[in-house]
């Protein structure tokens, strides 16, 4: 039995491999319709998030969300970035130095809840050990993206829940739709979140480098200095 197992398992990670290489879409991808709205991904070795404007002429998150709980900077924002991840796993591990094998195992392995993870920055944020990449998308390719970052909150408009956590941690979390495993990364959701905007992702979204090797979509963009 234990043989099968690990048989099984040696064959989900080498199926998992091979999609993760492979595009959502093939060949050329057309630009948008206008490339108006620019995005940003930021990615390291185990995670992936969405970074996009705190406002434009198409969405606030203002009023979508308590401005209070991301701090008394919260006025200096122009950025909000989004994680989406395994809820103890971002409660109880603040820094990756805090992480050890027991809890990664939890987290992949089990059927988790979920949480989302939101901090806001005055520009662009580069963190160390992290690629940062320029995605344009159309008004509606947009609309499509911030909808469905609204929609991973449990709760809408601003009654979002908030987990408590120390007033020292940075950002605010929040309780989010979906479970956490072993199939259903950070890097998934932040794949599933690009694919709905029509940006290309790979086939199983699950690694990190595999979402930011397959970040395209047509429209030319260039990360700040």
């Amino acid at each position: 039995m234990g043989r099968w197992a690990a048989l099984a398992l040696l064959g989900c990670l080498t199926l998992g491999g091979v999609t993760s290489l492979l595009p959502r879409r093939w060949g050329a991808i057309a630009p948008g319709d206008d490339c108006r709205y620019t995005i940003y991904v930021s990615g390291g070795a185990m995670h992936t998030s969405l970074i996009v404007p705190v406002h434009n002429s198409t969405f606030d998150w203002r009023q979508y969300l308590n401005w209070s709980d991301l701090g008394q900077y919260s006025t200096d924002f122009q950025y909000l970035q989004f994680g989406w991840g395994d809820r103890t796993w971002y409660i109880e591990t603040p820094t990756w130095s805090d992480a050890n094998l027991l809890s990664g195992l939890r987290a992949l392995l089990l059927q988790n809840p979920a949480a989302l993870f939101v901090t806001g920055h005055p520009q662009v944020p580069r963190h160390p050990g992290e690629t940062v990449k320029c995605v344009r998308l159309s008004k509606t390719d947009y609309q499509a993206l911030v909808k469905f970052i609204d929609h991973s909150f449990q709760g809408q408009l601003t009654h979002k829940q908030r987990i408590p956590v120390p007033p020292e941690r940075w950002g605010a979390f929040y309780e989010a739709t979906g479970r956490y495993s072993l199939l259903r990364t950070c890097n998934a959701w932040t794949a599933d979140a690009l694919h709905a905007a029509n940006v290309n992702t790979p086939l199983w979204g699950s690694l990190a480098s595999a979402v930011m090797r397959q970040i395209r979509n047509g429209c030319e963009c260039q990360v700040p200095e």
